[in-house]
């Protein structure tokens, strides 16, 4: 009995501090709730598109080539007595000028015969002609010295061509391929001498898919006009420079590659070496980049590529500068731009400024309006 009156003792202690704590704490007053302001719509940067009617840039690659390319070979037999310093790989000649020589003595020699034998023959002619006349010969006579003439008048003609085919030269002037035969060397004919090729021209054969071909004005295969033939500018990286050479479309192959399902548009080059030193030359061989020069096409918008993404994603701006999440295939694209009919967007304001979570009606906050046009021109950019 006395132990337990302690314990109650302490226990209606304990309970006391309890309550006694609860009221104190109850009068403490309560912070104020704090009020969040509410965020402020996100900044973006809008650019304002513009329709316009575009051409359309088709690009493809391949080599340059030479539109004229003559594989040499020996016509007549001999011994190569002469080579001209410029029968190099690398060399330019000219029109008509002679790169070897093959040893012309036999050949003349027979010119000379040749030129003997048909003056014996137009001399017996001529005196069966007369005899024919005074009635001493037969007028087969005459016909049998005629064909005689004729013969020696032919072996003669002969006997030059072989002496000319002693002088290897060519009807243009180019530049030399490959070398295969050098001075001292016995040819016969059909020896290969060299491959050389013409500089006026040059071209470059450029696949296009069906699709590509689109975007282009051309004319039916056999019916092209040079003049009215799209332009195309060739690009490539030459002495550590980038490089830029003007041409135009002059055919399509009729053909479709069964290998890779592509066509085949041809770029022709006008002086490709430069001869005169207005521009860098283009050598034949060299791999460029072509960029051809497509159609008009009216009421298009050029969107910066780095405004697409998904590949046909847009983020546009409605009439309440709320946004608008479009998804529209281009019609064509490159590194730079994408290429959209303008009916299929229904705004014509593009937001340029990433935003981390757009979601559809997103209140925004303009910074300030460009126009597509004035951008391009300011970029310097543009088909």
């Amino acid at each position: 009995m006395g132990v337990a009156l302690p314990r109650r003792i302490i226990v209606v202690g304990i309970v006391a501090s309890a309550i006694g704590m609860s009221v104190a704490l109850s009068r403490v007053q309560a912070p104020p709730p704090v009020h969040q302001p509410d965020a402020a719509p996100p900044l973006v940067e809008v650019l304002e598109l513009q329709a316009e009617t575009l051409r359309l840039p088709v690009h493809s690659q391949g080599s340059v080539e030479p539109v004229t390319q003559t594989a040499l070979s020996a016509e007549v037999s001999g011994a190569i007595v002469k080579v001209s310093p410029k029968f190099v790989a690398g060399g330019l000649f000219d029109a008509g000028e002679v790169l070897l020589q093959i040893d012309p003595s036999d050949y003349a020699a027979a010119v000379k015969q040749a030129e003997a034998l048909l003056q014996q023959r137009q001399i017996e002619y001529d005196g069966a002609a007369q005899l024919r006349q005074k009635g001493y010969r037969a007028a087969v006579d005459q016909a049998s010295t005629a064909a005689a003439l004729a013969s020696a008048e032919a072996d003669l003609a002969r006997a030059r061509r072989n002496l000319e085919r002693t002088r290897i030269r060519l009807p243009y002037a180019g530049m030399v391929r490959s070398k295969s035969a050098d001075l001292g060397q016995f040819v016969t004919p059909g020896t290969p001498l060299g491959v050389v090729f013409a500089t006026a021209q040059a071209e470059v054969r450029l696949p296009l898919s069906d699709a590509d071909l689109a975007f282009l004005d051309l004319p039916a295969p056999g019916k092209e006009d040079i003049e009215q033939a799209p332009q195309v500018r060739l690009q490539a990286r030459l002495q550590g420079e980038q490089r830029v050479w003007p041409a135009r479309i002059v055919r399509q192959e009729g053909v479709i590659d069964e290998r890779n399902r592509m066509h085949y548009l041809v770029a022709r080059i006008e002086d490709p070496y430069a001869l005169d030193g207005s521009r860098p030359a283009l050598p034949v061989g060299t791999f460029v980049a072509a960029t051809i020069q497509g159609r008009a096409m009216p009421n298009l918008v050029r969107v910066p590529a780095s405004a697409l993404s998904q590949g046909t994603r847009l983020l546009l701006v409605d009439e309440r500068d709320r946004l608008l999440i479009q998804h529209s295939q281009p019609l064509h694209s490159d590194d730079e731009y994408a290429y959209l009919s303008a009916e299929a967007l229904p705004s014509t304001r593009l937001v340029l400024t990433a935003l981390a979570s757009p979601v559809e009606g997103l209140a925004l906050r303009l910074r300030g309006v460009a126009n597509s046009t004035d951008a391009v021109r300011g970029a310097g950019a543009g088909p």
